[in-house]
């Protein structure tokens, strides 16, 4: 399995502030597939994201993700794991304002030691539409543009699993809609993992799968028609 959780509880906040917000989730994600996370606000969508993503570590249960559990690793191990594996596209594009487009996108790549940042991290930016854009700065781009960019440093080290947190909720219509084809183009060329949440209920239709939380329950788990 690309992503195998079992009986996974996770509380956040401390002493009479500490909410319990996943409760006993289980779910196995095979390679290539396309899983939807749907559910009211709330219901603990976006911790289960980052949880995936070993941004947040479980109470209790196991997280195996690409073979991996994720509980042997320190942080600094699962740094590295994380940089080759997952590739991580947030609502709110997240880009560093002092670099341009270019030097975004290579971050990961240098970060992780890796040759030829630059140089691949131009082909990334030409492979979303921003072939023309490379030095720009974030906020000479649209929002569009912006998350295209995002979406590059996520993938320019062709992690097998892609997590995306609501991608098109800074977005218009017409702009979302160019991004959601984006993904899934790489996600059908790469033959990667797509985990992303949404409340969008088109763009979940379009995944393999939707998973259904509420109150930090998997509610549904359903094939997509």
């Amino acid at each position: 399995m690309a992503i195998d959780l079992a009986d996974v509880h996770l509380s956040l906040g401390r002493d009479a502030a500490r909410v319990h917000i996943l409760k006993g989730i289980s779910l196995a994600v095979p390679p290539g597939e396309a899983v939807g996370l749907v559910g009211p606000s709330g219901s603990g969508k976006s911790t289960l994201l980052m949880m995936l993503a070993g941004l947040e570590r479980p109470d209790s249960g196991k997280v195996v993700v690409a073979g991996q559990d994720l509980a042997s690793l320190d942080e600094d191990a699962l740094a590295r794991f994380r940089g080759r594996n997952i590739g991580i596209v947030f609502q709110s594009f997240h880009l560093v304002p002092t670099m341009t487009a270019l030097e975004n996108v290579a971050l990961p790549v240098e970060l992780a030691g890796g040759q030829g940042a630059f140089e691949r991290a131009a082909a990334e930016l030409a492979r979303v539409g921003l072939g023309e854009r490379l030095h720009h700065y974030p906020a000479q781009l649209s929002g569009g543009e912006q998350q295209r960019v995002a979406i590059a440093r996520a993938t320019v080290g062709h992690p097998p699993i892609i997590v995306a947190d609501e991608p098109t909720g800074n977005l218009d219509e017409a702009t979302g809609g160019g991004i959601v084809e984006l993904l899934f183009a790489l996600k059908q060329d790469r033959r990667a993992t797509l985990v992303l949440v949404t409340h969008d209920p088109g763009l979940a239709a379009r995944c393999d799968r939707v998973v259904r939380l509420r109150s930090g329950l998997v509610e549904a788990d359903s094939v997509s028609a």
